[in-house]
């Protein structure tokens, strides 16, 4: 996934809306924080892919599963198990980088929210 800066910062960002060359400090701010925004969310993606990566495909081949063995899913508390109960299919690889993509989605979810909650209460004291 590549997210260009084409996301409207170059275009508008010096046109100051139209009135007579001013530049708005507001869309500006607004501007910048998409583009942090757009960065975060690459910097998340190409840390996840690196990680789960490394720990699913050992030894890359000519295809993700050079056995292609398929094996079920499912087991207790398996969150991969479907809504019917049935378990799902997956081959090794796929199943290992689903599971890793969601555990460190849900870590990343987790630490942000209680950083987030910390920045609040630090604002608040101040």
């Amino acid at each position: 996934v590549t997210l260009g800066m084409e996301s409207g910062f170059g275009s508008d960002f010096g046109s100051g809306g139209g009135g007579g060359g001013k530049l708005d400090p507001g869309l500006i701010m607004e501007q910048v924080k998409v583009q942090i925004a757009v960065a975060n969310a690459q910097e998340l993606l190409q840390r996840m892919t690196d990680k789960c990566f490394r720990k699913c495909i050992g030894k890359p081949g000519g295809a993700l599963d050079n056995s292609e063995q398929v094996r079920t899913g499912g087991r207790s508390g398996d969150p991969r198990a479907s809504s019917s109960g049935l378990p799902l299919r997956l081959c090794v690889p796929q199943k290992c980088i689903a599971m890793c993509m969601d555990r460190y989605m849900d870590s990343w979810n987790t630490v942000s929210r209680a950083y987030n909650s910390r920045l609040q209460r630090e604002r608040a004291n101040m």
